[in-house]
């Protein structure tokens, strides 16, 4: 089995290099990254100019965002004679420039907006054709779905166990646990779901991965699938994410072709089907029995676990639920052993972090940094610090299932499970800078009115519970906050978290108990 999956990719590889090299032909590649972000300002009509006028001398793909939103339109432009151009904040007007303009245009290059990430997730984001398989396989994909073939399922898991990986969807739970805590229940069929659901605000990390290296998710969905001794496979997508349903169907597609999914995977024997299913929409679709449940056909609500989708998932066989992310690292770890992955980070939390920066930042965008990163150092060094004329006043970290805390505590690395007592956690890695412009109360109140409003209405406590905390949030707004607002609020942070079914109701009041707690003069300030 070793040397049939290896001598087959390296025949892809051949041929993939061939078929580029006829491609390239002498001409220029210019790559227009094109991404829901640079979209927003006009990427995909750069893309389409530079299609129409460019000479011969010069053919255009689509990469994904390299994570550096604030340079979208962004247009790489690789030369014949090796040298490159970068065009940043572009317009369809800038073709003369692709070829023969300067080094970057627009704003300043930002070296150390790279410089001071590690990238293994999204190396190759940006500059890898988001279209095309050849340059994935080109730049070594598929090589970790390699030598995981030519190991045992069992070996698989061991060498995950000890890269020490751990899911990166916000729960963190070891990713080797869950696969064989599938793999140890018997039964006759067994399924691989990807959760791509991401649907919190302030968090577009996995978007940028399905849209930059789609065959990385993928490679890293087929391992997972070996492993475990999953039959079919499912890429679960929210439903408002259409470029990256598009570019993951077209990678499923492609690697159907090129005989890396199928009925014998590289030779090896194994097979895995594997299709693309759109999210029933709404945030707690995200939770793991939510999004089985849609894919059954039903309501969006979460289930009892006992029993846990590891024992009794899809169609109550067993399943594991992963975040793309999570298998986005898969591949890394199979390619150069897991020792390589943990040297990466601190202490016991190995690997990288994808965080979504956004808010008060003068470089917004998705970075990638080790675990154990101060999230200062990811606020100032990497985005730059707040926007000109403003100062930090703190951070909004977690998404709505977390908290916000004080300027002063921005010191903490980052890191699985909670990051202060108040139950303020990385979650699935969004970081929103805040300065003085954003009222913490008003910033609390739009996270509980998400919650409110995306609560599946299933358990009394969080249907309930929910909208009151926004009621009580509001009477404080309206009046200054008295000391019983402030009680009620309180009491319906512990009460609604105590007693929710799932985690959104579970966590719905920490953003309030860590507002209270670090700005309490702020929340209870007279209007």
């Amino acid at each position: 089995m070793t040397g049939d999956a290896k001598a087959a990719l390296q025949q892809i590889r051949r041929e993939a290099a061939r078929r580029l090299e006829a491609r390239r032909d002498g001409r220029a590649r210019v790559a227009v990254q094109v991404s829901h972000c640079s979209i927003s300002v006009g990427a995909d009509g750069v893309a389409e100019a530079l299609s129409a006028c460019l000479p011969d001398a010069a053919y255009v793909v689509q990469a994904g965002c390299d994570g550096a939103c604030f340079e979208a339109p962004k247009v790489i432009t690789a030369l014949p004679d090796g040298g490159n151009r970068r065009l940043i904040n572009a317009g369809a007007a800038d073709a003369a420039a692709v070829l023969a303009g300067p080094h970057a245009a627009g704003a300043a290059w930002p070296e150390d907006f790279y410089s001071r990430q590690h990238r293994l997730a999204l190396d190759g984001c940006g500059e890898i054709d988001s279209e095309d398989i050849d340059d994935y396989v080109a730049h070594g994909g598929y090589e970790g779905l390699a030598r995981a073939l030519s190991m045992t399922p069992g070996e698989v898991v061991e060498e995950v166990k000890a890269s020490g990986l751990r899911g990166r969807g916000g729960a963190y739970f070891p990713a080797a646990m869950k696969w064989e805590s599938a793999r140890s229940v018997p039964s006759d069929r067994r399924y691989l779901v990807v959760n791509a659901e991401e649907g919190e605000p302030g968090i577009f990390k996995d978007r940028h991965l399905m849209e930059g290296v789609p065959h990385r998710i993928v490679e890293g969905a087929i391992i997972a699938a070996y492993a475990t001794g999953a039959s079919e496979a499912y890429l679960y997508i929210n439903a408002e994410a259409g470029l990256s349903a598009r570019r993951m169907q077209l990678a499923l597609e492609q690697a159907a072709d090129l005989g890396l999914l199928g009925g014998d995977v590289l030779g090896s024997g194994f097979g895995l089907a594997a299709e693309v299913r759109r999210g029933a929409g709404g945030y707690v679709c995200g939770e793991e029995t939510t999004l089985l449940n849609t894919m059954e056909g039903y309501r969006r609500e979460p289930r009892l676990r006992p029993p846990f989708p590891t024992e009794s998932g899809l169609w109550a066989k067993p399943t594991v639920i992963n975040n793309v992310e999570t298998l986005a690292n898969v591949p890394y770890i199979l390619a150069t052993g897991a020792e390589a992955f943990r040297r990466v980070g601190s202490g016991a939390e190995s690997g990288t972090k994808l965080i979504s920066l956004s808010g008060s930042v003068r470089r917004p965008g998705v970075v990638e940094v080790p675990m154990g990163t101060p999230i200062r150092d990811i606020i100032e060094g990497i985005g730059g610090g707040p926007v000109p004329g403003q100062t930090l006043t703190g951070a909004a970290v977690g998404g709505p299932s977390s908290g916000v805390i004080p300027e002063s505590m921005l010191d903490i690395p980052i890191a699985p499970g909670r990051l202060h007592d108040t139950g303020v956690i990385l979650g699935a890695g969004g970081i929103i800078a805040l300065d003085g412009r954003a009222e913490v109360l008003d910033v609390v109140r739009m996270m509980a009115a998400y919650n409110a409003a995306e609560s599946c209405g299933k358990c009394t406590p969080c249907r309930e519970g929910t909208p009151r905390i926004v009621d009580a949030l509001d009477r404080i707004a309206s009046n200054g906050g008295s000391e019983g607002d402030l009680e009620e609020l309180r009491y319906l942070a512990h009460v609604v978290g105590a007693a929710s079914l799932c985690g959104l109701g579970q966590a719905a009041g920490t953003p309030v108990v860590s507002a209270l707690h670090f700005f309490g003069n702020e929340m209870s300030a007279v209007r």
